[in-house]
């Protein structure tokens, strides 16, 4: 009796095994199909140039700001070259 018990046993073992190997696989088809395909609204070339021009826009405000609000300058003046050449002048002083 308990031989027969321990062949059932067995045999209910690897049919569960069995039907959790075909679930399994039937779910990896069913994933295989539902799978999204990503459409970007935007080129990952397109997004670095757009980073690039807000990093150099933020710049350039920064400075305008800076200058002009904070400093006793106009908002023009930060693009021109002599002020430019006068900061880098200041900064190279020799004490």
């Amino acid at each position: 009796m308990s031989l027969n018990n321990n062949k059932e046993a067995a045999q209910t073992r690897e049919q569960r095994k069995k039907e959790r190997k075909e679930k399994r696989e039937k779910e990896a088809t069913l994933s295989d199909r539902r799978k999204k395909v990503r459409i970007r609204l935007l080129p990952i070339w397109l997004r670095v140039i757009i980073v690039a021009v807000l990093i150099v826009a933020s710049t350039a405000l920064g400075a305008v700001v800076g200058y002009s609000v904070m400093g006793d300058g106009t908002a023009k003046e930060v693009f021109n070259k002599s002020t430019w050449m006068h900061i880098v002048d200041l900064i190279n002083k020799e004490k």
